[in-house]
């Protein structure tokens, strides 16, 4: 099917903090913020940088921020505005919400980054995880900045539903038989009012919503932060996000580090193929670790458990579990939970959890998982990652209609991931969306951003390796570091090469070996 056809796919395409994070508050081991006695320096920016700059851009550019303190010592927010529409900048203004830790020493400058999604808080994640999204020496040396891309989180943001409307539209089950026509017409109509909600709520910013736009911004960031240059680190959708960046604005394009590739030229049906084969063999990976910790619910080999597996999505399809409080677990809120639960071994022991309950009847862990992924909490949401998701994707994918390609991806996601295969494809949501897309598929190369290095995990279930490879051998000075392991993305994940290899570079402009591979 196509991806454009798969809520799923779309949404599991690379989230990374979002879920790396939910990791972290999953195994109960929340890093600290922050030293607890930093000293705050008064919160200024140098004087924007705006060499070049067009006159008509010239009042974005020229801004001056003002920063508050926010949150814990060493903190401080402030807003940027930008244009709604970078080629007309004087139809609308919106505004972009920046979060920064200030540097522990003298700041070498300021880097930026960006946790994935599309729909992912970058202030989120350096207000609450900073340590989980960058090392201590970068702390110690950088400002560090997080922002939420325009319409995402504290900015400019999208609006769907109401917290009741958003639990149906992600948790009901569909009343008719997986896969029949009526699925097919019911699951369009949820599709089709989201889609409507999303236009009537959002206050016309839909139509730019896309990547392009959100580059375009972290340009003006940059320059009002008075940076010449762009240092910048981006997981998952990120590295989209930066490479697009460097292609736009290669002379400005400083020490990029692209952690967790998407490939930008791969279509909208091979990114859906790929990683649902991602997918599939990070839970044979996760099987295997569960078979041998002698406490796995399932038993004989891998093939034997994950058909075991398969038996249990099937039964919760037909007979969904009921949770403590009223909501029902079916298959495609089991999947999400797994799906949660591979992006970080650290949550592989809460997936067994999960599984064994659900085998005896009780979901309440399972949508634990799924409650992490769609970013809700104690009967409400968190963050409007799943409206932002939806919101960049269908701007960011060309339509595809192709029967003959749709009937080959299906071919390949039935023969190569055929426990997920059954959960993975549904009515394509960005078909009722209610502005066309504007994105293209295409290599991109960023010729003169300089070295720009791309970090790939062998088995990656979100973004798999593949996509790491491909993107450093497009850009045209990439450098690719493998870490060889499990799970979603590689910085700061404990294997010191390349923790190592990365901050050489942003503290000493050290670049590393092509190829380099971590084990």
């Amino acid at each position: 099917m196509n991806i454009r056809k798969t809520s799923r796919l779309r949404r599991a395409a690379a989230l990374v903090a979002g879920l790396a994070v939910a990791a972290v508050a999953l195994s109960g081991c929340f890093y600290s913020m922050i030293p607890e006695e930093t000293a705050t320096r008064p919160s200024a920016t140098g004087a924007p940088d705006t060499d070049g700059v067009s006159e008509e851009l010239l009042p974005f550019y020229s801004q001056e921020l003002t920063w508050e303190s926010c949150g814990s010592a060493g903190f401080d927010c402030t807003t940027v505005t930008a244009p709604l529409d970078w080629e007309n900048p004087a139809e609308g203004e919106i505004e972009l919400s920046i979060i920064r830790h200030q540097a522990e020493q003298t700041p070498m400058g300021s880097l930026l980054t960006n946790p994935g999604g599309p729909g992912a808080s970058g202030v989120a994640l350096i207000r609450d995880s900073l340590d989980y999204a960058v090392g201590a020496d970068l702390i110690e040396n950088y400002d560090v900045i997080g922002f939420d891309p325009r319409g995402v989180g504290e900015s400019t943001a999208v609006r769907c539903f109401d917290a009741a409307e958003m639990d149906a539209y992600l948790y009901d089950v569909p009343t008719s038989p997986r896969g029949s026509a009526e699925w097919e017409a019911e699951l369009t109509e949820r599709n089709t009012a989201f889609a409507e909600a999303c236009d009537a709520n959002s206050d016309g910013i839909l139509p730019y919503i896309t990547t392009i736009n959100a580059a375009r911004d972290m340009d003006l960031i940059r320059a009002v932060l008075g940076d010449s240059q762009l240092n910048y680190l981006g997981y998952s959708y990120g590295t989209f996000l930066g490479a697009t960046y460097a292609n736009l604005y290669p002379e400005k394009a400083g020490r990029l580090v692209l952690d967790g590739a998407i490939d930008p030229s791969v279509p909208g049906l091979e990114v859906g193929a790929t990683q649902a084969l991602g997918f599939e063999s990070a839970l044979r990976a996760y099987m295997q670790n569960c078979l041998d910790s002698g406490s796995c619910p399932f038993n004989g080999s891998v093939d034997d458990a994950m058909a075991d597996l398969g038996a249990l999505l099937a039964s919760v399809d037909r007979t969904p579990l009921e949770n403590g409080d009223g909501r029902m677990l079916g298959a495609d809120s089991l999947m999400t939970g797994i799906i949660a639960a591979l992006y970080s071994q650290d949550s592989w022991t809460f997936l067994t959890q999960a599984l064994d309950q659900a085998l005896q009847g009780d979901p309440s862990t399972a949508f634990v998982l799924a409650d992490f992924y769609n970013g809700r909490e104690a009967g409400s949401y968190t963050d409007n990652s799943t409206e932002a998701f939806r919101a960049y994707n269908c701007m960011d994918y060309p339509v595809e209609d192709d029967p003959a390609a749709e009937a080959a991806t299906t071919k390949k996601i039935e023969e190569g991931a055929p426990t997920i295969a059954p959960y993975w494809t549904g009515p394509d949501s960005c078909e009722v969306w209610p502005y066309p897309p504007t994105g293209t598929r295409g290599e991109i190369t960023a010729e003169g951003a300089g070295p720009i290095l791309v970090i790939g995990t062998t088995n990656d279930p979100a973004t798999p390796y593949e996509w790491s490879e491909a993107l450093a051998d497009q850009l045209d000075e990439g450098v690719l570091i493998t870490r060889v392991g499990e799970g979603h993305t590689g910085y700061n994940k404990g294997n010191g090469c390349v923790d190592n290899a990365v901050e050489a570079f942003f503290l000493d402009d050290v670049v590393p070996e092509d190829g380099l591979r971590c084990e």
